[in-house]
């Protein structure tokens, strides 16, 4: 029975993986952390979760956790996620991330704490957004620089980040598969004086309002046709169910860093 430790585990992500964790038979939730001084601290997690109760109290003490557990997941947010890697690493427990909105300078915390653990970084946990990212790299490979990239992502009005970072993932996707840098051929805002589109942008639209739990779509758009590529996410359960099998595989795996496809292909 592989263990798991939920990092943020009173967020909307957090009480969808205890309600998920329920149907699996390979593995179980160990420990719960919350940030320190939340309201959250002290009641039983499966309670939390509308789950029944579960046994297992909110706590605030990662270390605790992870010493107890045989992987962690964390979707807290991004500004603890500095102290989960070097806490991970210590601990020696591989980690799937599944917080958005890093500062670019994580990269490099990132690939340092992959030489010691075995970390999974996943903008989005969805099977059927890992799919679409390897859609998306066949499109871009194939089609000409000629054809227009306009990335749209719909969200819920509480969501922190914008672009999204699957939004972003999936821009990074285009501009890999094209040779280009995503920082230089990035455009997030339009107006009215912006001027002509130039070859090659990879453009992004951001929808934010009511329960959205997640919309996508690339749009590939060439002189007398257009390709669109689309994921639509009804139920948050889905990306708790992609990041428990994200999590059941990553527990045997060495040191390095692994990403959502690995799982599918």
């Amino acid at each position: 029975m592989i263990r798991v430790a939920l990092i943020g585990a009173g967020g909307r992500m957090g009480k969808a993986l205890v309600r998920a964790a329920l149907e699996r038979k390979d593995l179980t939730v160990s420990a719960a952390v919350v940030a320190e001084g939340s309201e959250k601290l002290g009641r039983d997690l499966g309670e939390l979760a509308g789950a029944g109760k579960f046994g297992i109290e909110i706590g605030s003490d990662l270390s605790a956790a992870l010493a107890a557990c045989d992987v962690a997941i964390d979707f807290s947010n991004a500004l603890a996620t500095a102290g989960v890697l070097a806490a991970c690493t210590a601990a020696g427990k591989p980690l799937l991330l599944g917080t958005t909105g890093h500062a670019a300078n994580m990269r490099q915390e990132f690939e340092r704490a992959a030489r010691h653990i075995a970390l999974l970084v996943a903008a989005n946990t969805s099977l059927g957004v890992t799919v679409l990212l390897e859609l998306v790299r066949q499109c871009a490979r194939q089609l000409p620089v000629q054809f227009d990239v306009e990335i749209i992502e719909s969200h819920h009005r509480a969501k922190l980040d914008a672009p999204s970072g699957t939004a972003l993932a999936l821009g990074q996707a285009v501009a890999e598969s094209r040779g280009q840098d995503l920082d230089e051929v990035a455009v997030h805002a339009r107006v009215a004086a912006s001027g002509p589109r130039r070859e090659g942008e990879i453009g992004f639209a951001v929808v934010r309002g009511g329960d959205v739990v997640g919309e996508h779509q690339v749009v590939f758009a060439g002189l007398g046709e257009q390709l669109t590529l689309a994921h639509r996410a009804t139920d948050r359960a889905i990306f708790a169910r992609g990041a428990l099998d994200a999590a059941a595989w990553l527990a045997r795996r060495p040191p390095g860093r692994y990403a959502m496809r690995d799982i599918l292909f």
